[in-house]
């Protein structure tokens, strides 16, 4: 038997650019599937704050599995050949 994925979807809408330009892009949504539970990802990292700012432990929290699910399931792809074992060591000095 399989196991089931969570899914969520995000949602990306420009607020404001650098550049002063008018024209926002318009609000990107993204359905994506992670072997993990996001929101208590999110909330685990907001407790350890490692960066002394909540906003900041969410931006990684979910920059990170975003990321990291995408590798797991392209572990073969060279493009992660030389930095899945450093990922490896940088996840398990995060969870420790």
């Amino acid at each position: 038997m399989a196991k089931r994925a969570n899914r969520y979807r995000l949602t990306l809408e420009p607020l404001a650019l650098a550049s002063g330009a008018a024209n926002l892009a318009e609000p990107m949504q993204l359905e994506f599937e992670n072997h993990d539970e996001v929101f208590d990802i999110i909330r685990r990292l907001r407790e350890k704050d490692p960066f002394q700012d909540a906003q900041q432990a969410t931006e990684f929290a979910i920059g990170l599995k975003l990321f990291s699910e995408v590798m797991l399931r392209n572990r073969s792809h060279p493009l992660f050949a030389e930095f899945l074992p450093a990922f490896r060591a940088f996840m398990g000095k995060l969870k420790g």
